[in-house]
């Protein structure tokens, strides 16, 4: 009977490990996502595939890269 809930403890700690892998991976996604937001293209040819400027509005909250 010990064994078992030590193996029920064991998976127990494997998902919580799990959730908080996926915790930081939507964390990632959330930054990725807030970093594509904030370009901006001024000019864009894709027949003659020019690009023109592209900006990067900085947000003093964001750490500089």
């Amino acid at each position: 009977m010990g064994a078992f809930r030590a193996g029920a403890l064991a998976v127990g700690a494997t998902a919580l490990g799990a959730l908080a892998i996926g915790a930081v991976a939507i964390g990632r996604l959330a930054i990725g996502r807030a970093v594509i937001r904030q370009l901006k293209i001024r000019e864009l040819e894709v027949g003659r595939l020019r690009v023109g400027r592209l900006e990067v509005e900085q947000d003093d909250r964001m750490p500089r890269v």
